[in-house]
């Protein structure tokens, strides 16, 4: 009897090629889908022409091919409810809720989370009016940061070293709307000067154990140089952090975001 699991990742990127390539090496896993995938995971896997934020199409398709457990890459569906959607259909499924997926979708709620729950994070404002949120930049100590508030493919923050990129930065994203409904608010923070590292880790709502630290790399040029994007490059694990880095991420941060969604269910 084959008992072995027939799993679908979501995405199309190379998060999912990575995911797909791990899960391969399991022996308890058998077929793999992927939707929509993209070359690398066609070599490994069988993608499925399906868009990551078509959910309907994505419930229907894990029904249709018995599919014993999904993993959602990317944070369109996941803000879009998929998780929910899957859930409701029976289906097991690995991600955060559409309520859970906020702290990642909308950058207002994050900062707005963060400053209840005690988690130490940039000083910052957010704005939905443009002159309000221009009237601030022009008051505030240069350089700062200017934030789209939702989801824009990892491309819309941008460091502002003089007022007039401050400026252009704001009217790209509230009047230009060069991220559409991303851009309806924006946070704009104080700069902070230092090295960046990421510390993911899982959880089962109760506990929750750290994954090895990366270091994401975005602006798209060489040398740190140009606009940012979704990433370029990771490195994984970050040489220059400690255990007693970690541990006190692990306190300041991780313990109080994990008892703050708590207490919102």
């Amino acid at each position: 009897m084959d008992n072995k699991q027939t799993i679908l990742i979501v995405g199309s990127g190379g998060r999912e090629h990575a995911l797909a390539w791990k899960l391969a090496q399991l022996p308890r896993v058998g077929k793999i889908y992927v939707a929509p995938g993209n070359g690398g995971t066609s070599q490994i896997a069988e993608n499925v022409p399906i868009p990551a934020t078509d959910i309907e199409k994505l419930v229907a398709f894990a029904l249709t091919n018995k599919i014993d457990f999904t993993v959602i890459g990317p944070d369109d569906p996941l803000a879009g409810g998929i998780v929910d959607r899957f859930k409701e259909a029976g289906l097991k499924v690995f991600g955060p809720t559409k309520a859970a997926a906020q702290l990642e979708a909308s950058k207002a709620f994050a900062k707005a989370f963060m400053a209840e729950q005690g988690i130490p994070t940039a000083r910052f404002q957010t704005f939905s009016d443009y002159q309000l949120a221009l009237a601030y930049v022009r008051s505030q100590p240069i350089p700062l940061v200017v934030k789209a508030s939702g989801l824009a493919l990892g491309k819309g923050v941008t460091v502002c070293r003089t007022l007039e990129e401050a400026e252009a930065s704001l009217k790209a994203i509230m009047v230009e709307r060069v991220f559409g409904e991303a851009g309806n608010e924006v946070v704009i923070e104080e700069f902070l000067e230092g090295q960046e590292v990421s510390i993911h880790a899982f959880s089962d709502g109760e506990h929750f154990k750290l994954l090895p630290t990366a270091q994401d790399h975005k602006p798209i040029f060489d040398g740190d140089q140009g606009p940012n994007t979704g990433g370029m490059g990771t490195i994984a694990p970050v040489p220059w952090v400690t255990e007693e880095m970690i541990e006190e991420v692990s306190q300041k941060i991780v313990a109080p975001v994990l008892k703050g969604m708590k207490e919102r269910g």
